[in-house]
């Protein structure tokens, strides 16, 4: 799904009307009415609403709302934040259909005064006051009530964008913005309801209307959903088997660290990989066959350090032989023998490979190394890893995520996952895909390598849909973090709790994906 700027949507609707024979009407019908039917499965037990209604569009939406959660049996009081003169076009319209006469506030001192202070007391209010078209700062009577919003202790759903926000920002917002346990947008999302920081609850884009090929963006930022990654995780076919889907080859693990190779392993097999093989350092393979009797291995010569030696390099060709594509660096160590052989298997250009942990670690100032020069190369670095392969700090990457890993890929015609809140998936073309699954639960040892493990599993099942593959997997390894959270919490949960997690994670995806509105975290 498309991310779209305050301009490119405001487009979006004027082409979905003008040029598609879509009324602004029925947008508008179809905006308000997702926002009620949300606030009706979410909050069944709100029975008194207030809907606090600036006199733009995003006021019009309310309108709709109020109306419908009136007609569901709910006791909704309106509030206009104007003058019933000041309202023009759709809004005008949709206010005239409104079963309830608003209360008219038309300056900030009546927000204290009886009975519009009681409409901020309900058990629900909706901010329809100002949409993504608005341009901070916000003064005078909205900001009045904006901070009477905020003062309330009742819960908020904000139409369109929290008022007060600015859609373009991709980060933290500041002047006057409106508080928000929720947030229901409409057609696509834009910058801010993905980077902004906008509520901690769910933010819903609902469809209303307007046709796919109204959807057009300068951005080269996309979202990804369910709908894209159901087509790579549709049944099988009957007459499938194992070589069907590939074999993956992990190479890694080296003393103490054998259960990443392990974990990567059976990732592989778990995103549905057909084969999976571990290829370790040959003092710590019992480990890695212990793990899980479906992994096959291959022991390497080793290190007196317990990490793969340079002299493995003497069998790798009979090892690679028959494999799809290839994992490096879970668990490999940072043994200067191991790192030798890190860059000659990396040379590798028969297959698909990806590289994360140490073996992203043995490119560390050497970053030339990891263009793509012909082969089909997906990194895997969290903040610290691209801060060796950049040379930049790790609060430099952190504080211009986007741009340094699009940077990084673009240079080296790569695919580069950056890890993180918001993992950003980008493709050698500077395209980027957000992914939106995930949470600090994830934040522990060895999900990570399971990330690795579940990347090269989609790779080897679709090797000609490489990039989508990888976003798929991506997007399941932290809904899969999402599952495990339901079961175990945040503080218990550990990297194994996510191979658990997959089946229901791949269940639940392709059931969401025959949905039409899109939820994302807040």
């Amino acid at each position: 799904m498309k991310i779209v700027s305050a301009a490119e949507m405001r487009e979006i609707d004027r082409v979905s009307s003008e040029r598609f024979g879509v009324p602004s009407l029925t947008l508008m019908e179809n905006a308000g009415s997702a926002v009620a039917e949300f606030v009706l499965a979410r909050y069944p037990d709100a029975k008194r609403i207030g809907v606090i209604c600036g006199k733009g569009n995003n006021g019009g939406d309310g309108f709709v709302g109020a109306r419908k959660l009136h007609q569901a049996g709910r006791e909704v009081v309106t509030l206009l934040l104007a003058d019933r003169s000041e309202l023009r076009g759709d809004a005008g319209e949709m206010f005239g259909k409104l079963p309830l006469t608003p209360l008219f506030v038309r300056a900030a001192e009546e927000l204290k005064g009886e009975p519009v202070r009681v409409a901020f007391q309900a058990d629900l209010l909706i901010d329809a006051i100002l949409g993504t078209g608005f341009r901070p700062p916000v003064s005078g009577l909205y900001a009045a009530a904006i901070a009477t919003l905020n003062a309330s202790s009742a819960p908020v759903v904000a139409v369109d964008i929290p008022s007060g926000a600015d859609a373009d920002v991709m980060g933290e917002q500041t002047g006057s913005v409106a508080r928000a346990d929720a947030v229901v947008t409409f057609t696509a999302p834009r910058p801010a309801h993905v980077f902004g920081h906008l509520c901690d609850g769910p933010i819903v884009i609902a469809p209303i209307g307007s046709p796919d090929d109204a959807a057009t963006s300068s951005l080269a930022l996309n979202i990804t959903t369910p709908h894209d990654v159901a087509p790579l995780i549709a049944p099988r076919p009957p007459e499938a088997h194992k070589g069907s889907f590939g074999h993956v080859l992990v190479i890694g693990g080296s003393l103490g660290k054998a259960g990443a190779a392990a974990m990567a392993g059976m990732a592989a097999l778990r995103a549905g990989a057909g084969l999976s093989t571990v290829a370790t350092a040959k003092s710590v393979l019992p480990t890695v066959a212990g793990f899980h009797p479906e992994i096959m291995t291959e022991p390497l010569e080793e290190t007196d350090a317990g990490s793969i030696s340079a002299r493995a390099l003497q069998r790798m060709d009979d090892v690679l032989k028959g494999k799809t594509v290839l994992a490096v660096g879970p668990g490999i160590s940072r043994h200067p023998e191991t790192v030798e052989f890190i860059h000659r298997v990396c040379e590798d250009k028969s297959r698909p490979m990806v590289v994360d942990a140490d073996g992203l670690n043995a490119f560390a100032g050497g970053a030339d190394a990891l263009k793509a020069n012909g082969r089909s190369l997906v990194i895997t670095p969290h903040p610290g890893e691209m801060s060796r392969l950049t040379g930049l700090t790790t609060a430099a990457v952190q504080h211009d995520r986007l741009n340094v890993a699009r940077t990084f890929a673009r240079e080296h015609g790569i695919i580069v996952v950056l890890k993180g809140h918001r993992t950003l998936i980008v493709l050698p073309d500077g395209t980027v895909w957000v992914n939106a699954t995930g949470n600090p639960g994830m934040a522990t040892g060895g999900t990570g390598d399971i990330l690795t493990g579940m990347i090269a599993g989609m790779i080897a099942q679709n090797p000609k849909q490489l990039p989508e593959a990888v976003i798929a997997a991506v997007y399941l390894h932290g809904f899969a973090g999402d599952m495990a959270r339901e079961s175990v919490g945040e503080h218990s949960l550990v990297a194994t709790d996510l191979l658990t997690a997959l089946p229901k994670a791949f269940r639940r995806t392709g059931e969401m994906a025959q949905r039409a509105i899109v939820e994302i975290g807040g």
